[in-house]
Order: structure tokens, then C-alpha cells, then sequence
């Protein structure tokens, strides 16, 4: 099993959304930059996935997901309504991923990002470094457990 942290805002796609849903899968698309995309294409069904709440007044980790279904054609690229809609991406071969992702649980408070950067085991994570933007990114088992130990 391998460990993960992807971005949103919460208005966009926050933990409450996953709440509403149980433990039915919402799938994870709109990512457009290739690094994230990468690392989508890297995840496998089971792995454990930080929700980090982002651009918002409380950012930080909002709680724990699970992949439910490993990378597959994001179908929002093929949508000419859609924002995130790539006319250039082919068919036959897709530029864009997405996954699915349901709720483990949710925190009874936000780990917040200044708590984060105190930690040693976020010393060098991209997540902690000023200017970081990526909105997918793989999580050591240190940070997994150093997290989990703040909420119990």
C-alpha cells in the first residue's frame, strides 16, 4: 500500500462531500498539470489518501480516503461543456486521468498546514515548501503516522 495526498478546495470537492456520500466513490478529475497525473497513474486500489483542503480559510488535512478504482480516462476531457475539456487530448490514447476515491474518515478537526510545517517528517515535503501548487502528491508512512497521531 501506498500513501497520497491530493489537494481541493473545499467548495469544489471538500471532505463534507465525501461525507454526504458514505462510502460511495467520487471520482477524482479536473487534474491538468502532468506531475499530478503521474502520480494518479501511480496509485493502486487501496491505497490511503490525505484530503488537504486548499485556498480556503482552515487549510490543512481534512481527513482520510481510500482509491477505489485505479486510473482510468478522465471523462472530462471529451466534454466540450466542461472547463476542464482538452480538445487536443486523443481518444485512442487520452491525455488525462482520473480515480476514484471514497471516505475512510473524516477528522474531528483540520490538521492545519502551520502544523504541518513544525513537523520533521514535512521538512522536505513539496507540500511544506513555499510555492508549491501540485494537487497530487505521494505521502511517506512517517508523514501518514505523524498526521494520524495529532487526531487520535
Amino acid at each position: 500500500m501506498a500513501y497520497w495526498l491530493v489537494k481541493s478546495e473545499p467548495e469544489e470537492c471538500g471532505i463534507e462531500d465525501f461525507v454526504k456520500k458514505g462510502r460511495e466513490p467520487i471520482c477524482w478529475d479536473g487534474i491538468r498539470n502532468y506531475q499530478a497525473r503521474n502520480f494518479l497513474r501511480a496509485m493502486s486500489v487501496g491505497d490511503a489518501v490525505f484530503l488537504y483542503h486548499s485556498s480556503c480559510r482552515v487549510i490543512g488535512i481534512a481527513g482520510t480516503l481510500e482509491v477505489t478504482r485505479k486510473a482510468y480516462p478522465d471523462p472530462l476531457q471529451f466534454d466540450s461543456e466542461s472547463r476542464y475539456f482538452d480538445p487536443a487530448s486523443p481518444h485512442d490514447e487520452p491525455r488525462w486521468t482520473a480515480i476514484d476515491l471514497r471516505l475512510v474518515r473524516s477528522f474531528p478537526r483540520i490538521v492545519e498546514r502551520s502544523e504541518l510545517q513544525l513537523m520533521h517528517s514535512f521538512s522536505n515535503s513539496a507540500l511544506t515548501r513555499r510555492g508549491s501548487r501540485l494537487s497530487v502528491m505521494p505521502v511517506t508512512e512517517d508523514q501518514w503516522r505523524d498526521v494520524l497521531s495529532l487526531v487520535g
